[in-house]
């Protein structure tokens, strides 16, 4: 395959105009293609426009597939559901939207209601249906969290850090799980981060910690903010709390929720000030009500009331979005972020953050084939492409 006249994004040089070579499911160079297809020079360039193996990406942007590494479900299904036909109807929702690969997040739940969950997702990720979302991790946000920062998880299954409970779960899943989000400040904290930071991505998140705590945690191996700004302490000027501290450790890269509810315009502006393009991973925190119409649903067990893009539980308190990772990213270029730093921090930060950079995340040589065909007018998806073949 061969996708011709597109503005293509790359991590150095913004958008360029340059033709994008697609071989045997990943991205692959001009005379690689040459060579493996023994197409000649003088073919290539002249081969017709209409052709099956070309895509005239005129009038648009071409963008990695994006990566969501914390969202929970979508039009009326969720993660933690643990069943093949939710996962499936979540997986085709989101790759129609763009979103190529996911990392979905359970709730905070009984450790036997995990297991099942994490062994459904290993059995779905063994899929190889090109109209369905990769599955490529699963993110453990709880039950390790703080009460006071419970948010909208139920404080009836949150525990202590279990170390042994984790490796159970990463075994049932196959080494799926790439993300945990524990509140540093529980008993056990520190022996969990310890012991698990070299194979599990350790996020802070639903937490009281101050900065002191934080700052512990980063520097004994947690790398990860679990949707900054929200359920965590705010940044204050004498005490900076989780945000200063993720701020004074340049390995720690930061969620935000960017669906115009969860974080003001003027705090997504300032974070990327803040951290940088290279820091910022934008995820959807998503809920089962995404693409559907207003109504009341259920996140963690608990009732969820929609109005709009907002979700609230019975009391207020905000129970993730309902918005997709494709609309947060657009809503960030409307806040006044840039289309290349809103592109980077959906696909390739997110992709970096669970460890999968080298596989997933840009459109480079050798990774594999997953794009978007974006009108430069609105933004709107023209086409989805995974792994190489073209999503109906």
């Amino acid at each position: 395959m061969i996708i011709k006249n597109a503005l293509v994004f790359t991590l150095n040089r913004g958008f360029v105009k340059e033709d994008v070579f697609i071989k045997d499911n990943v991205f692959t160079s001009k005379i690689n293609y040459m060579k493996e297809t023994a197409l000649p020079q003088d073919n290539l360039e002249n081969k017709p426009s209409n052709s099956s193996d070309v895509i005239d990406g005129e009038g648009c942007y071409l963008i990695p597939g994006l990566v969501d590494v914390h969202f929970h479900g979508c039009i009326g299904y969720d993660f933690s559901d643990g069943e093949q036909e939710s996962l499936k109807k979540i997986g085709k929702y989101e790759v129609e939207n763009g979103i190529t690969s996911i990392c979905p997040a359970t709730m905070t739940l009984p450790v036997d209601k995990l297991e099942k969950i994490c062994k459904n997702a290993y059995e779905y990720s063994k899929n190889n249906d090109k109209n369905l979302s990769r599955l490529c991790g699963i993110h453990l946000e709880g039950p390790f969290i703080s009460k006071e920062k419970k948010g909208a998880q139920n404080p009836e299954y949150i525990t202590n850090p279990d170390i042994k409970a984790v490796e159970r779960l990463y075994e049932e899943s196959c080494s799926l799980v790439k993300l945990i989000t524990i509140a540093p400040e529980l008993q056990g904290s520190i022996e969990f981060i310890k012991s698990l930071s070299d194979k599990i991505h350790i996020s802070v998140g639903h937490t009281t910690s101050d900065y002191q705590t934080a700052s512990k945690a980063f520097k004994l191996g947690a790398d990860h903010v679990t949707h900054m700004y929200n359920a965590m302490p705010c940044l204050l000027h004498r005490e900076s709390g989780v945000i200063g501290a993720a701020f004074d450790n340049p390995h720690v890269m930061t969620e935000i929720i960017c669906d115009g509810i969860h974080i003001q315009d003027t705090v997504i502006r300032m974070t990327f000030s803040m951290f940088g393009k290279e820091r910022i991973i934008l995820v959807s925190d998503s809920m089962m009500a995404t693409g559907m119409n207003d109504g009341e649903y259920e996140l963690g067990g608990q009732k969820v009331f929609v109005k709009g893009k907002l979700a609230t539980l019975k009391d207020g308190v905000i129970a993730g979005s309902a918005t997709n990772l494709m609309d947060c990213m657009k809503k960030a270029v409307s806040m006044g972020i840039s289309l290349e730093d809103s592109v980077r921090c959906a696909s390739y930060n997110p992709a970096k953050s669970i460890g999968l950079d080298s596989i997933i995340g840009s459109i480079e040589k050798g990774k594999l084939a997953d794009c978007v065909l974006l009108s430069i007018s609105d933004l709107s998806i023209k086409k989805v492409i995974l792994n190489g073949k073209i999503v109906d």
